[in-house]
């Protein structure tokens, strides 16, 4: 279908709107009735021919009493769904008085298949609101006029010259995607949920199927979509695949999966597979979500294309994926990326389903923004999810998109090509492209999208992607590149120590609760020894005016006079040890212990571990010029320190460099004392694109910059060196 067609169609279903909507409904709520529709009407144009056929039909299986009537009556209309009722949209409009009526009826003879589609778009809800408004009559009038066309036959005049060419499943598809595009602009919504512009669709064809072209001569092939909107990329599929005139032109037979969480664009899309032409399978495309409820647990699929929601939670579908720390769907066993952005899930959720037992194996190909690339610290779900497809060497190819590609956002973003079954000379390999600026400039934006590409854009990004060879717009990887080691390096604690009445004075109070008993203290004095039980109502009440989170157990040691008492003995303990030990500064903490341990067993006192350990602590601070402390000596005279958390750092080592090595190098001459916690050690995954294609600008010359000040001094009329001059 030319563009000229499409836009005159998709302009005047649009002018069905603003005509007699627009007092009826608010601009967001057009969609409610403007999809539907179309749909309907589509539906009808198809059905009218065949009409009379069904209705005959439908009278003598029910006067033969026949209760499955569905194989006969699809039988007589030509198609996988029928309508039963006397109606047509044009003879809806012999009765302007019983439209309500007639239209009910008209709805209800639809075949079960259509009836959820129907049901999807909760049409029947808007009937009460057209009908007050006496504008049913008139949208089903519009979506008759002489002036559209939605039937897939063209529309003659007396003269047999064609004045409506027909419109296509393809073109329909487009149309489609169109008003829902202007929809979602007209309220600032997200298009990107619902679909992808054709032309990045139709690069995604290029890369999933030409490499398995040999595989496409004969046979079934499933493909599928787990986040399939209103379809446009399963029949992109469909068509790249069987086009006469493009480049594979299979005539193996295609079967075509989805799955699709948001109603409306279900029911286009269950629509458009009740459509087709060549053994329609409506059955195919399941409702829900594919994360919490896959519809397609125990199928694997050929090929496999998507672009899944980014940027957007999966909070609701958690329950159904972990359990606490515990992953329950073993499709994520290899991890679960953060609860705020579930896109590499799907992409996950398709590698699960790949075919591991054929010669062609599977191949898919997904659209991410940035963050699929890099988000994540090693031993988080993102990457975890990355290593495991890049040291399954599954990961073929990632090629940037230009920015403002995509109706509803100007981000960057990023086609993923993955595939089991790697060519020989791909195994180990990872190819980046840098696609970024191929493209041509729209005469006139779409939402955010600014850019296309065109046919020339597709063939030379595809060019460059079967080459696989290096050049300015593509790199090869080794699959070990993306990796490292995420190493810990930690560095001896240093204490010096002293006791004083003011460290003393802080024992008064339990650590983790020292806030609040320190502002209990500081209100009521004496008394939170004396009267504890009298003071719970208004500290409970500052509790709550100030906001403040507190454990039922440390609530409880709050209000426990033994909290308050155990820690007047804590206190007395340690003024004996001052008064033992003195107020002399040790900037040798280990040495200072062993004080501790002498004058405590002088004394006959005893502190248990965690009073010894919250008195230590009260009397001592970091001090980077004193000694180390010590945490063990080692019966082959080595010692371990105590590493100072404050201090600890990380490294990433990539997993090419040997992780001593680059410790000697990278870090020992910086910090002589550190030392790599070996246990801490986890492997990451990212792919930093933008450093692999980073392009440094070219500073100005001295010359350029002058010339740019005596312009501006030009421009500013003499007032900058007037300026100067006082």
């Amino acid at each position: 279908m030319d563009n000229s067609t499409h836009n005159k169609i998709v302009g005047f279903i649009w002018s069905v709107a603003d005509d007699l909507l627009r007092d009826v409904y608010v601009r967001g709520k057009y969609r409610d009735v403007i999809l539907p529709f179309t749909v309907l009407r589509r539906l009808d144009c198809l059905l009218e021919p065949t009409k009379d056929k069904v209705l005959e039909s439908k009278t003598f299986l029910d006067t033969q009493k026949i209760a499955n009537q569905s194989l006969a009556l699809s039988k007589a209309s030509g198609y996988i769904f029928y309508n039963t009722s006397k109606f047509t949209f044009k003879s809806l409009l012999d009765e302007p008085s019983k439209i309500r009526e007639n239209f009910t009826d008209y709805l209800n003879g639809f075949s079960d298949n259509v009836q959820e589609i129907i049901n999807k778009f909760k049409l029947r809800n808007q009937l009460d609101t057209m009908e007050d408004a006496n504008i049913l009559f008139g949208v089903v009038e519009k979506f008759c006029s002489k002036d559209i066309n939605l039937s897939p036959k063209p529309v003659e005049n007396k003269e047999g010259d064609v004045v409506h060419g027909g419109l296509t499943n393809l073109g329909m598809g487009y149309v489609f995607e169109e008003l829902i595009r202007r929809f979602n602009e007209e309220n600032n919504e997200e298009a990107g949920e619902h679909f992808t512009p054709r032309e990045v669709i139709q690069l995604m064809t290029h890369f999933v199927f030409l490499p398995a072209k040999e595989y496409l001569e004969e046979g079934t092939h499933l493909v599928y979509d787990p986040a399939c909107g209103s379809g446009g990329m399963l029949t992109e599929a469909e068509n790249f695949i069987h086009d006469p005139e493009g480049k594979i032109h299979s005539i193996a037979r295609i079967s075509l999966y989805g799955q699709e969480s948001q109603a409306e664009t279900y029911a286009i899309c269950k629509s458009d597979m009740i459509l087709k032409e060549d053994k329609p399978e409506p059955d195919n495309i399941q409702f829900g979500s594919t994360l919490s409820q896959d519809k397609f647990g125990m199928m694997r699929f050929d090929f496999m294309l998507s672009n899944p929601p980014y940027g957007k939670s999966w909070k609701s579908d958690q329950e159904y994926i972990v359990d606490g720390k515990d992953i329950i769907d073993s499709r994520f066993k290899m991890g679960v990326p953060r609860s705020s952005d579930g896109q590499l899930l799907f992409l996950v959720n398709m590698l699960s389903k790949m075919k591991h037992d054929t010669k062609q194996g599977s191949r898919v190909a997904s659209v991410h923004n940035g963050s699929a690339l890099f988000t994540g610290d090693a031993g988080g779900g993102e990457s975890n999810i990355r290593q495991w497809m890049i040291e399954n060497d599954w990961l073929e190819a990632i090629v940037q998109l230009p920015k403002n590609i995509f109706y509803n956002t100007g981000i960057t973003t990023y086609i993923w090509v993955l595939s089991n079954r790697k060519a020989e000379h791909r195994k180990g390999k990872v190819q980046l492209i840098d696609a970024s600026e191929k493209f041509e400039k729209l005469r006139k934006n779409l939402g955010s999208k600014t850019c296309q590409f065109n046919k020339a854009h597709i063939d030379e990004i595809t060019d460059i992607f079967l080459d696989f060879t290096a050049g300015n717009d593509a790199k090869i990887f080794d699959n070990e590149d993306f990796g490292y080691n995420k190493i810990t390096v930690d560095r001896p604690l240093r204490l010096s120590s002293k006791i004083t009445d003011e460290a003393i004075e802080s024992l008064r109070f339990v650590e983790a609760i020292k806030d609040l008993m320190g502002f209990a203290y500081e209100k009521y004095g004496q008394k939170v020894y004396e009267d504890l039980s009298s003071l719970k109502k208004p500290i409970e009440l500052h509790i709550k005016n100030e906001e403040i989170t507190v454990s039922a157990a440390n609530k409880k040691k709050l209000f426990d006079t033994v909290t308050w008492n155990h820690q007047l003995e804590v206190m007395d303990v340690a003024k004996q040890l001052k008064a033992e030990i003195g107020e002399a500064e040790y900037n040798d903490f280990n040495m200072f212990k062993v004080q501790v341990d002498k004058a405590l067993k002088k004394l006959k006192l005893s502190l248990d571990t965690a009073d010894k350990k919250a008195f230590l602590s009260a009397v001592s601070w970091r001090d980077e010029k004193a000694k180390e402390v010590i945490k063990k000596e080692n019966k082959d005279g080595s010692i371990e320190f105590e590493p100072d958390s404050e201090l600890r750092d990380t490294e990433n080592v990539p997993l090419k460099d040997d992780i001593q090595a680059y410790f000697e190098r990278e870090v020992l001459p910086f910090v002589p004392d550190a030392w790599i916690d070996h246990g801490k050690t986890v492997k990451g995954y990212e792919i930093n694109f933008n450093r692999y294609f980073y392009k440094p600008k070219e500073l100005r010359t001295l010359e350029q910059i002058k010339n740019s000040i005596l312009a501006l001094e030009q421009e500013t009329d003499g007032i900058l060196q007037a300026i100067i001059k006082n």
